[in-house]
């Protein structure tokens, strides 16, 4: 596929069987279907490990919280216009959560924390909702259900050049696995429009000048985009290229200290006194859906073995061989390889032609010889015909595709 047209998502998502929307759920609402919510449960699961490699804890949020939680944080009065408003028979007002931030402020907020027992390390995978106009959303890329790979450090201001920098091991090794380029960008604040934002000149200043010790202490050149930081803090957004030579802005890193002056959030210091903390936004994926978008193009749909929904397409050629390809398949997926049985009455050919349409990267056939042997004749999606492999050395050549992450 050669230009974007030939791999656009909002296509090829469907024909690969992705995720659909149903126009009775509503526009900007997207329904994973059980391929998709392979990749997304995968996506998810790489990010998560490197989050608990990195000390990193599990929480769980609520869908929606009440307009006092998003008028303490600032969210009302910025994204009023984009909330979905919800009344309760009682007549209290709340909201679907347009942020995930102010809740993990809350959990943060239930006890006393001694500055010993910092950075606390919260991350939750959870959706939000934006009430996008009908005429902005398209397909994965800007909807209204937004699935996000949230995390929230909470630690000393002079721990947030390292927990920052953690972040940023994390975010290079997640996107060094699809060798996706990254370059770094300084979103800052525009002095001239101060009333855009929370909090004063002072913090914001200092805010920048921890990012900007970051970026130097990596080693690294950062582009400086005054006005693009988020309205209560600086961030460093990571650009990036596609395979089709487009630019994404994909991960972030954003520091903040208005939520925790809002929050009135503090740890006791060595003196005994309450000091006030900071507080990291990190985002590695952003957007599930905005992402699985780009990475749909990016690939043209033919995902790499350990993200594909369906790793092995097995076909026994005959009526005779189907037992044995039973037997295959249950061994394949006694070793968690997504197996898919081609099993049909139709004729060998065009079963291999639906398993290439649907890009998988594994065709496995078996007639006569591959029984007696104990094996499977290979096709690959690159290779075409791989030849006879037992199926041992099969199961060992997908999993080590899977552990190395290969592409």
């Amino acid at each position: 596929m050669s230009n974007s047209e030939n791999v656009d998502h909002k296509k090829l998502g469907p024909a690969l069987d992705l995720f659909t929307f149903s126009d009775l759920v509503g526009s900007g609402l997207p329904l994973f279907t059980p391929k998709g919510t392979i990749i997304r449960d995968l996506l998810d699961g790489f990010v998560w490990g490197l989050r608990k490699e990195k000390g990193y804890a599990r929480v769980d949020i609520p869908h929606l919280a009440k307009k006092e939680l998003y008028e303490m944080s600032g969210h009302w009065d910025k994204f009023e216009d984009e909330l979905f408003h919800i009344t309760t028979r009682e007549g209290h007002e709340f909201a679907l959560k347009p942020m995930n931030c102010p809740h993990h402020v809350e959990i943060y907020r239930r006890k006393k924390w001694s500055y010993r027992e910092l950075p606390q390390r919260y991350a939750s995978t959870t959706k939000m909702y934006r009430d996008e106009q009908t005429g902005e959303l398209g397909g994965l890329a800007r909807v209204r259900s937004i699935t996000i790979d949230d995390a929230h450090v909470f630690c000393r201001f002079d721990q947030a050049e390292e927990e920052a920098n953690r972040i940023w091991d994390i975010i290079e090794a997640f996107y060094g696995a699809f060798d996706f380029p990254l370059t770094p960008r300084l979103s800052l604040h525009d002095p001239k429009e101060m009333d855009k934002y929370l909090g004063t000149s002072e913090e914001w200043r200092k805010a920048e000048d921890v990012l900007r010790g970051l970026v130097r202490a990596r080693g690294v050149e950062a582009h400086e985009a005054p006005g693009e930081a988020a309205f209560y803090g600086p961030k460093i957004d990571f650009m990036s290229k596609d395979s089709l030579g487009r630019e994404w802005q994909v991960a972030t890193i954003q520091l903040d200290l208005n939520l925790p002056e809002r929050f009135n959030l503090t740890c006791v210091n060595e003196k005994g006194e309450n000091e006030r903390i900071v507080m990291l936004h990190a985002a590695i994926m952003g957007s599930i859906e905005r992402f699985m978008a780009v990475l749909i193009e990016h690939f043209g749909g033919a995902f790499p073995v350990w993200l594909a929904p369906v790793q092995v397409a097995l076909m026994p050629i005959g009526e005779a061989h189907k037992e044995y390809a039973r037997e295959v398949c249950d061994t394949l997926m006694a070793q968690d390889i997504r197996v898919e049985l081609y099993n049909a009455d139709e004729t060998i050919g065009k079963r291999i032609r639906t398993a290439e349409t649907q890009k998988v990267p594994y065709i496995a056939v078996v007639g006569d010889k591959e029984v007696s042997a104990k094996s499977v004749a290979l096709r690959t999606r690159e290779e075409k015909d791989a030849g006879m492999v037992t199926v041992d050395e099969f199961i060992a050549r997908i999993t080590k595709e899977v552990e190395e992450r290969t592409l």
